[in-house]
C-alpha cells in the first residue's frame, strides 16, 4: 500500500494535483490561543499565527507537552476554551458543515472492539453516508482487505490504528488531521503508512500529521516545529536545515531550542 503501477503514473498524478490545488490554505490561524483547565488554567498554545498549506503532506512535530494535541483538537472543533481566528477550509473551525469534509484520527483507535475490521466500517459508512462500494475501496486503500473479517480485539496495534485511518477516509475528506498516527508502529508499516498519506496528497487530500518522531520530518512537505505552545518555525525541510545550518531536524530541532542557527 498504497499500489501504483509505475514511476510516470505518480509523476502525472502529483502534476495534476498541483495544477488543481486551490490556493486558499486548509487551515488558518491568526492570534490563536488554548488554554487548558478553565481560562485561568495553563496556556498550552500562545499566540499562534500560521497557514496549513492546502494539498500537501504538513508535519506537525514537536515533544511531548508541545501543544501538538491542543492545536490538533482546536482545528477539528472539539477543544474548549480556543480564542483568536481559526478557519479549516475556509469555515470557522467546529462549523457543522466540515463534518463531511474533515476526518480525524487519533492517538487512541476509535473502533468496536467486538465488530470486524468490516463491520466497523459498514457502521461508519452510515453515518456518513456512503455504500459498500466505498467500504471495499478504503479496505484496500489501508491494506486490510484481507483481514476484514477479522474482529478488531483481535488485531495488532498497528492494524487497529488503520482501521481507524479506514474509517476517516469513508467521507473522502478535503482535510485529513492525524495526532501521531505511528505511535507503536515498526518501520515497515511507519514507511507505508507514509507512502499512503503521500498518496492521499497527490489526489488533492489536504493532511495534517503530528508526530514527535523527529526522523519524520523529512517525510512532510513542509514541518511546523512547536516547543511549549509556541511556533519555533515554519518552512520545508530543507529550508528548516538551510537556516540552521544542520543536516537532520533533530539537530535543527535543538538549534531553534538553543536560540538560532549553528
Amino acid at each position: 500500500m498504497p499500489r501504483w503501477h509505475g514511476k510516470d503514473d505518480r509523476r502525472t498524478m502529483a502534476r495534476h494535483a498541483s495544477e488543481t490545488r486551490p490556493t486558499t490554505p486548509a487551515v488558518r490561524a491568526r492570534g490563536l490561543r488554548v488554554v487548558r483547565g478553565g481560562r485561568r488554567g495553563v496556556v498550552v498554545v500562545d499566540g499562534l499565527d500560521v497557514d496549513v498549506p492546502a494539498g500537501q503532506v504538513v508535519g506537525l512535530l514537536g515533544p511531548s507537552g508541545s501543544g501538538k494535541t491542543s492545536l490538533i483538537r482546536a482545528v477539528v472543533g472539539v477543544q474548549q476554551d480556543v480564542t483568536g481566528v481559526l478557519e479549516v477550509l475556509g469555515l470557522p473551525a467546529g462549523d457543522p458543515r466540515l463534518r463531511r469534509r474533515l476526518g480525524y484520527v487519533t492517538q487512541s483507535p476509535s473502533v468496536y472492539a467486538d465488530l470486524t475490521v468490516r463491520e466497523n466500517l459498514r457502521y461508519f459508512a452510515r453515518v456518513v453516508g456512503v455504500g459498500e462500494d466505498r467500504v471495499t475501496r478504503v479496505l484496500s486503500d489501508v491494506d486490510l482487505a484481507r483481514l476484514s473479517g477479522r474482529p478488531v480485539g483481535q488485531l495488532s496495534g498497528g492494524e487497529r490504528a488503520r482501521t481507524s485511518l479506514a474509517i476517516a477516509l469513508l467521507g473522502e475528506p478535503d482535510l485529513l488531521v492525524l495526532d501521531e498516527p505511528t505511535v507503536g508502529l515498526d518501520p515497515v508499516l511507519r514507511r507505508d503508512l507514509w507512502a499512503l498519506f503521500h498518496a492521499l496528497a497527490s489526489n488533492g487530500v489536504s493532511l495534517l500529521v503530528s508526530s514527535h518522531f523527529m526522523d519524520e520530518a523529512e517525510r512532510c512537505d513542509r514541518l511546523l516545529l512547536l516547543r511549549e505552545g509556541r511556533l519555533l518555525a515554519d518552512g520545508t525541510p530543507a529550508e528548516l536545515l538551510a537556516a540552521t545550518g544542520t543536516t537532520s531536524a533533530e539537530d535543527a530541532f535543538l538549534a531553534l531550542v538553543e536560540g538560532g542557527p549553528r
